[in-house]
């Protein structure tokens, strides 16, 4: 957590590491993706829940590459300037 008092948790209409990568660049100290991945567990249990960490991930890390960020902590508001 940043030098804060208060956690920041970003939390609706997160569908893909895009959606992660702009809310950790406005603030937030981190992201709830609950919704996604309770439709992934009905619709394929276990396998859908890795299925959809996977997509996550792996548009989070195109989303770092397309934005210059080597890692979660060079995340800032700079990138959404462009």
């Amino acid at each position: 957590m940043k030098d804060r008092k208060v956690m920041i948790l970003a939390d609706g209409g997160i569908r893909t590491g895009y959606d992660v990568l702009k809310m950790l660049a406005l603030g937030a100290d981190a992201v709830l993706i609950g919704r996604d991945i309770v439709r992934a567990a009905v619709g394929g249990g276990s396998e859908g829940v890795r299925l959809q960490m996977d997509y996550l991930g792996e548009t989070l890390r195109k989303a770092m590459k397309m934005t210059g960020c080597s890692s979660l902590e060079k995340i800032n508001s700079n990138i959404l300037e462009s």
